[in-house]
């Protein structure tokens, strides 16, 4: 498979002006996002950046949040007779004052400005643009007026905040289309902040605005953490400085082709200059060498993994959205929020577009590991490192407990308190397991001992601390409960319940409980993995007595048969905005295809009942039921077309009323929130139907259908795997595995007659349903169906 070559297949085009920030063209290098836009009278490019943010941070009333004890005590006086804690005063007191914070509009992503390449529409019509993925240049194509054609190309430097254009034609380069540049600070620049600073600097042909982001929430003192971004734009004519309205503008002379350079600098407000920071003469030589660097840069990426599928749509799904995924992830930059390195007036801004720990934050992370980009998860590993300090006192001075409380919603800026710590939000004891779950799919895919020692085994072990403290309180086990068991208690259910009088839907969610029993049994693997079980032996032993004792799963009746619920006592009916009742297929990885009788079915009828309001469906659903080998890629390919926007990416969209929304709710009130940045994911629901290795055992083509061809290269499996494939004629063709760390391979046997396995060795041909390999560090084995072995000879 060229991979190259399949990712050259699959272009974003638009066909007509795209006015509209999600029609326009996204473009980035992982740190510095633009969206390009086009009017019919102006190119207009919006930039951004996973590093700028609105850095002030409200932290008011700490001395009235109290404690988890105090609170619950409290909490526990409220009559049981209530609908909602709510109808309480002192309880809607209490939760008006711990939400006051997350009410004020900063942090946020800071927009950082847009720049604006004018032309005269009675002399030129934009027809469209079209991204090529495959090396990262967008050209937008105009048809001029004596009916030449011009096509201007942009693109993004890798490794530098700088993005290129240049003006050319069938003959070269040209010039003479547009006739005015401006730059527009965002419009929505919050008025407390320092005015922008603007700047027009003829002789060097280069235009500038800087912009400081005071850490003062009042925005009007000085402090040596103040922050400060700078866009330049330099071109190759001659400009005339025009008259400044809403930014600042020049006329271009047309004496030369047009080319240009933008440059976004950002940093510690003393680090960033004032005045001219003069930029490189815009020349075609620079542009093809920084053009050539693109370039490579893009070939690397593709090349770390490819499909050929027989299905164009879903081929073209796992391209675009890999290809958004690299212009958004990388871990020299800030690990992006809810609406990564793209952002506009108030679009990136809702919910403070920071990070959600119930998933909204992991999911786009659990495309690394498959695609074979597990470098791009580092951004979130940083991002761990970040929250670890708050989270530990959080659980000391909060709880009164070791360890770390991860935080339901949490900040790229500077934290002294959980921003969020409203308890019926921020009592979701799920978030602290979630939020170190994928450190461990990191060990398990790279096999990577350092980075287990050095990078994951301390978040890990802050949040065993935490859970066992917790599920060992007096109100979690003992009489009072009529068992033996460990509860979690009191505990949310993600996006759900709340609080509830009595407590009667908040102990032993679903997903508490599947999530704490994953990150449990990784603390285990990790202490024999280290060789450190004597070290750890306290923490260990803690872990197994609550093991021994931990809960069952709740489950109800359905009409599908019996399913799990999210809560003891739940109705089977419910409407979930997260698909909760699916919990233990995705991510608790207790279920799936590798289970038999009563737990596979009961899995398989919670995920065939489930009902999802259409917040939180797209890729979290649609994995689950690839991992259960259930997966309708027809309906799967409707729903991802219901939500694709006209760049190419894919929102959330109303699925369903009867939960938390309305019958008169706007189904598309998401598509203009902002864009979805964690559907980028979109990937691994189709790599877990051409492969799957969640419980160390490879599953070739689980969930791909007997008619279609399909062929996959490199995709990562746990145990350090790079595995190739092709699916023809019903079949598996052949099986080709690199072994990166030399662990045991093991696999389910894809033909019914044995395979053939050839290794360096020599070949063996093996009968068994699962096959068990020794291998070595680098060696390559291939895979040949047996009877088609022996026929050859």
């Amino acid at each position: 498979m060229n991979r190259i070559e399949q990712a050259k297949r699959h272009p974003i085009s638009y066909e007509k002006p795209a006015p509209d920030f999600f029609e326009g063209a996204l473009m980035g290098n992982g740190g510095l996002g633009a969206v390009v836009t086009t009017r019919p009278d102006a190119i207009v490019i919006h930039f951004g950046h996973n590093n700028v943010w609105d850095i002030r941070i409200a932290e008011n009333n700490q001395e009235k949040i109290g404690t988890f004890q105090d609170v619950f005590e409290q909490l526990k006086q409220i009559p049981q007779d209530l609908d909602t804690f709510r109808e309480n005063e002192w309880y809607r007191e209490y939760c008006d004052m711990t939400a006051e914070n997350y009410s004020k509009p900063y942090p946020r992503p800071m927009p950082c400005g847009s720049l604006l390449l004018g032309y005269d529409r009675r002399k030129a019509e934009v027809l469209g643009h079209k991204i090529h993925i495959h090396n990262g240049l967008c050209e937008v194509y105009f048809k001029l007026e004596a009916g030449e054609e011009a096509t201007l190309q942009l693109f993004i430097e890798p490794e530098a905040d700088r993005m290129w254009m240049q003006l050319v034609s069938p003959e070269g380069a040209v010039g003479g289309l547009f006739d005015r540049v401006k730059l527009i600070p965002d419009p929505d620049t919050p008025k407390e902040l320092p005015l922008a600073q603007l700047a027009v600097e003829a002789e060097q042909s280069q235009l500038s605005f800087r912009q400081t982001l005071p850490w003062a929430p009042e925005g009007n003192k000085r402090d040596v953490k103040d922050k400060a971004f700078r866009l330049d734009v330099r071109v190759a004519e001659d400009i005339e400085a025009m008259d400044t309205k809403g930014g600042v503008q020049a006329k271009l002379l047309q004496t030369a082709p047009f080319l240009a350079c933008v440059e976004l600098t950002e940093g510690l407000d003393a680090a960033v200059a004032a005045g001219l920071q003069e930029l490189e003469v815009p020349a075609e030589q620079g542009v093809a060498a920084a053009f050539a660097a693109c370039e490579n840069n893009w070939t690397s990426y593709w090349n770390c993994s490819g499909v050929s599928l027989g299905d164009e749509f879903l081929e073209q799904i796992w391209y675009w959205n890999l290809y958004f995924y690299h212009c958004s992830v990388k871990p020299e930059a800030t690990c992006p929020g809810l609406f990564a390195n793209w952002s506009y007036r108030s679009i990136g801004s809702e919910w403070h577009g920071d990070y959600h720990m119930n998933y909204n934050t992991q999911q786009p992370f659990w495309l690394a590991f498959s695609s074979n980009h597990v470098d791009k998860h580092l951004a979130y590993v940083n991002m761990v490192d970040h929250i670890l300090p708050v989270s530990r006192k959080w659980a000391s001075e909060y709880y009164g407990m070791r360890g770390a409380y991860y935080p339901h919603s949490a900040y790229p800026v500077e934290m002294n308190i959980m921003p969020y710590p409203v308890p019926h939000w921020g009592w979701e004891v799920c978030e602290t397991p979630w939020t170190v779950q994928s450190l461990w799919w990191h060990y398990l895919y790279t096999m990577d001992r350092d980075f287990l020692a050095n990078r994951a085994f301390v978040p890990i072990k802050e949040a065993v601390l935490f859970l066992t403290d917790y599920m060992r309180r007096p109100d979690t086990h003992g009489e009072a409960w009529g068992d033996d068991r460990y509860h979690i208690f009191p505990t949310v259910v993600p996006e759900l319940y709340e609080l509830t009088p009595g407590f009667k839907k908040n102990y032993d969610c679903l997903v508490d409980l599947t999530l704490t029993k994953f990150v449990f049994h990784a603390f285990k693997e990790a202490c024999e993995t280290l060789g450190i079980e004597q070290q750890e032996e306290e923490l260990l032993g803690s872990v197994q007595e609550i093991l021994s004792k931990f809960p069952e799963y709740a489950t109800a009746e359905s009409q599908r048969g019996t399913v799990f619920v999210s809560v003891p006592g739940e109705d089977a009916e419910v409407v979930y905005n997260t698909p909760n009742g699916i919990m233990t297929i995705f991510p608790g990885e207790e279920h799936g295809l590798h289970s038999t009788g009563e737990a596979y079915q009961t899995a398989l009828n919670s995920y065939l009942n489930h009902r999802n309001e259409g917040g939180n469906e797209l890729v979290f659903y649609h994995l689950a039921g690839a991992r259960m080998g259930h997966l309708d890629l027809e309906k799967f390919k409707r729903q991802i077309s219901y939500c694709l926007l006209p760049n190419g990416t894919c929102t959330d969209r109303v699925l369903l009323s009867g939960g938390r929304y309305s019958d008169t709710l706007s189904f598309d009130f998401m598509r203009r929130v902002g864009i979805w940045f964690e559907n980028f994911a979109l990937p691994v629901v189709i790599n877990e139907c051409l492969l799957q290795s969640y419980n160390g055992i490879l599953r070739l083509f689980p969930n791909w259908p007997g008619e279609q061809d399909a062929e996959f290269a490199t995709l990562r499996a746990v145990g350090a795997f790079l595995v190739s494939a092709s699916f023809s004629g019903g079949e598996v063709q052949w099986v080709e595995i690199e072994s990166e760390a030399g662990a045991e391979l093991r696999f389910y046997n894809p033909w019914e007659h044995g395979a053939v396995c050839k290794q360096a060795s020599g070949d063996v041909t093996v009968y068994e349903d699962i096959v068990h390999l020794s291998t070595s560090p680098g060696e390559r084995i291939r895979l040949v169906k047996a009877n088609a072995q022996v026929a050859a000879s």
